[in-house]
């Protein structure tokens, strides 16, 4: 079966904008819709006095809790899935040891 090579757009054409072409009904005019600006939620705000010392132990304590649920929760998986949790975890506790550095350069405790 010879199948035939459709032709290629005439360049000409093909360049010039659509209102030069008289192919109006085509491209329809985009639809201008204001979009209003992304407000993030304030429902969990963090308050801004707080220093970077009580911020830093308080994200150390959650990885730490996240670190002990992915665990957990690899404990019932089984394969790739459960060998996909437990590199989470292992990203979760880095995120920890790097928090636990940074406290350390705050505060020494020498």
């Amino acid at each position: 079966m010879i199948r035939s090579t459709p032709s290629p757009p005439d360049s000409e054409t093909a360049t010039q904008p659509m209102s030069q072409t008289g192919d109006h009904h085509h491209n329809p005019q985009p639809l201008k819709i204001a979009i209003p600006p992304h407000k993030p939620s304030t429902m969990f705000v963090i308050a801004p006095g707080i220093n970077t010392e009580t911020l830093l132990a308080h994200a150390c304590e959650s990885l730490a809790s996240a670190s002990v649920m992915a665990s957990d929760f690899a404990a019932f998986l089984e394969g790739s899935q459960r060998n996909t949790m437990l590199g989470i975890q292992q990203v979760i506790m880095l995120a920890e040891l790097a928090v636990n550095r940074a406290l350390d350069n705050i505060d020494p405790q020498d």
